[in-house]
């Protein structure tokens, strides 16, 4: 049955109507505990088990179980399997005293599932242990394979199957491509889900812990209450976090996976990803956790290539077997088939589960605005061409390089500058041919291999196509739209002093090159074009082609003049901010808990500045590596070799950048070759 749809109900009203105790397994805390306080209130003699409980506590519920005194009992996997609960369980059923044995979750026994727990495995001995005891086996999220492994694994052959249909059709589907992930989220609440200053409950997933945290401090300065939970806060906090999210209206919890698992707050009225999800099963557990009420709610997410490279970095770095490996890999392929696929969500996603839906919804994004779709097949052998002619040895921005005829230090060392396909792809800029490439990797033609750097290579899947075997259509990617933060932008003035003055010197570049040229100055660049760049703050006439408004005429006409209004601007602001009292300043507020956004918003600086002076803390030990990146030491040890490859007096930057394709920015780059000079100074 679908989340929220009384799974419950399937043996709490058969424990009440039956004599004894009914037994319900579950992995999950929270909803053991959350159920058993609804239950007490209603009257019903519930109780559990878990690690939760002190040594007293489990032993005063123990006896109520020995003593008849209870109609139901949760219990985690790995407590029900013990000796000693096996033993009180065998006195109830002795005693006559089992009502039935519930196993909730139990897509948790299969290795298909989306949260394979070996644990689940041993339950099928209470088919043996407990004969004549009705038991009960119920999923949210189990597709066929996961349902007949249910069936074989738990000893459930002769029992019949109900399944009640996977649809839910309250939910809004929504998946967009990442441009600014966070001021994306933030329109898409003030638009959906904020009234007269009130916002609605709902629940924004992130991947990673530093990510929950900087995406709960956004919100919370946009005035939206969001409060973040992952399993590296305290206990206490955590608990108090969820507490507030259940009780209270309004409140947005920004979470790992680690929240959500039993959660049954019913008006919840959005769910957002800004990280890809795993798996199907697992997107739709968790968006599933919107509307249990029954009224509209929305499931948004955004997405983006480096989101895929992530997942499968985290996936082959795991010490997973290599057969859970193939599996997890096949449902992240079809994770990303429902992101790139071109008509209704809502079937693809009920399909993977087995159900049919014979009609479009009318209630996804495909369907309310069908994406354009084009004939990409020319573009698709262009660049799996690319990929092999290059040795299947470099990442996305190298082959965009290559493809659009980028006559750049790398591309020459390198040679392929002379291959035939040099410059075929100018026809389509580098934000077009990122496309082509994350849905050429949705599609499986190419994978990424996170062991080289995340170098692209071919699958057995692209012959066909390179062959001409085979036809391609693929999804346009709808240009970046910044409208929303250029509208509050206008609306907020600038965060910074210092970016009042880089818009004035804009403007001013602008005024002179429309004199030169006898032109309105809109006519040069909008307004917009200018608040991006000041957003942006390019450095390069590639970085500055990105930005709204920027074609390619224009780039050539006037883009070296801004770029060296920008470069100028940047030199004044780090030469105004560059004494040791400012480094100290900033490092001190770093110490206090201030993200560099924050820090430069408070001392009306860049954030590359901050970075600089961070990069002086941590020569001189006073800020630790792994306070600025998320990065393993194996992989700082990887970068650090890489810079020890160079010349050794000055540990060039942009050898070490190009060598990574790019997988770390400079300030990242610039922080570990600090700390690789304060290792070589103290050793």
């Amino acid at each position: 049955m679908p989340t929220g749809a009384g799974k419950s109900l399937c043996y709490q009203v058969p424990a009440l109507v039956r004599e004894g105790v009914a037994v319900v397994v579950s992995p999950l805390i929270a909803l053991m505990q959350d159920q058993v306080l609804a239950l007490k209130q209603l009257g019903v003699r519930a109780a559990y088990l878990n690690s939760s409980l002190s040594f007293d506590e489990a032993q005063a519920i123990e006896q109520q179980l020995l003593s008849g005194e209870l109609d139901l009992l949760y219990v985690a996997p790995e407590r029900l399997m013990t000796p000693r609960c096996f033993q009180q369980l065998e006195h109830c059923h002795r005693q006559g005293g089992l009502a039935l044995l519930a196993i909730d979750e139990a897509h948790c026994v299969s290795q298909w599932g989306h949260d394979f727990r070996p644990e689940y495995q041993q339950l099928g001995a209470l088919a043996e242990r407990f004969q004549g005891v009705p038991r009960l086996a119920l999923t949210a999220t189990a597709d066929e394979q996961t349902r007949e492994d249910m069936v074989r694994h738990l000893k459930l052959e002769r029992a019949e199957r109900f399944i009640s249909g996977f649809d839910r059709p309250n939910i809004r589907y929504t998946i967009g491509l990442k441009d600014s992930a966070r001021q994306q989220l933030l329109s898409f609440i003030k638009q959906h889900h904020s009234q007269g200053g009130r916002t609605d409950a709902g629940i924004v997933y992130c991947l990673s812990r530093k990510r929950v945290e900087a995406t709960a401090e956004f919100l919370q300065s946009k005035g939206i209450d969001a409060l973040p939970y992952h399993a590296g806060l305290p206990q206490d906090l955590r608990q108090h976090h969820q507490r507030r999210f259940i009780q209270e209206e309004g409140v947005v919890i920004v979470a790992t996976v680690a929240f959500g698992m039993g959660i049954d707050k019913p008006n919840v009225r959005f769910v957002a990803h800004l990280d890809l999800p795993k798996s199907l099963e697992a997107y739709y557990q968790e968006t599933g956790r919107a509307g249990r009420d029954g009224l509209p709610a929305n499931a948004w997410m955004a997405y983006g290539l480096q989101d895929v490279i992530n997942l499968r970095q985290m996936l082959e770095g795991s010490n997973a077997p290599e057969a859970q490996k193939r599996i997890e890999q096949s449902k992240l392929e079809s994770m990303l088939g429902l992101c790139e696929v071109t008509h209704c969500r809502r079937q693809v996603l009920l399909d993977y589960f087995g159900d049919e839906l014979a009609e479009a919804c009318g209630n996804c994004d495909n369907c309310l605005t069908p994406p354009e779709s084009w004939d990409a097949t020319e573009a698709a052998q262009k660049a799996l061409s690319c990929v092999y002619r290059t040795g299947q040895r470099y990442g996305v921005n190298y082959q965009c390089q290559v493809l659009m005829g980028e006559l750049n230090e790398t591309v020459q060392r390198r040679g392929h500058d002379q291959l035939k396909l040099f410059g075929v792809g100018k026809d389509l800029d580098q934000r077009q041919w990122r496309s082509v490439f994350r849905q050429l990797v949705a599609l499986g033609l190419l994978r990424v291999d996170m062991e080289h750097w995340g170098s692209l290579q071919l699958t057995e899947r692209a012959r066909p196509v390179l062959r001409g075997e085979q036809a391609l259509q693929l999804r346009r990617d709808p240009k970046p739209s910044r409208k929303a933060s250029v509208k509050q932008r206008m609306a907020n003035r600038w965060q910074r002093a210092s970016d009042q003055k880089l818009w004035d010197a804009l403007r001013e570049c602008r005024t002179r090159l429309s004199k030169e040229q006898g032109v309105p100055p809109y006519m040069i660049f909008h307004d917009a074009t200018l608040m991006e760049m000041v957003e942006q703050r390019p450095s390069r006439l590639l970085e500055l082609e990105q930005i709204d408004g920027v074609g390619e005429r224009k780039l050539e006409a006037y883009g070296s003049d801004f770029l060296e209004v920008i470069a100028a601007h940047q030199q004044v602001e780090a030469a105004a901010s560059s004494g040791s009292d400012s480094e100290g300043h900033s490092i001190e507020l770093f110490r206090l808990g201030l993200d560099i956004a924050a820090i430069a918003r408070q001392r009306e600086l860049s954030e590359q500045t901050v970075c600089k002076h961070l990069v002086g803390g941590v020569e001189r030990g006073e800020v630790v590596i792994h306070e600025l990146t998320p990065l393993s030491d194996s992989e700082l040890k990887q970068v650090q070799s890489r810079f020890l490859e160079g010349d050794r007096e000055v540990f060039p930057l942009r050898p070490v950048f190009e060598h990574f394709e790019e997988r770390y920015d400079w300030a990242t780059l610039s922080w570990i070759r600090a700390d690789l000079r304060r290792q070589l100074l103290t050793a």
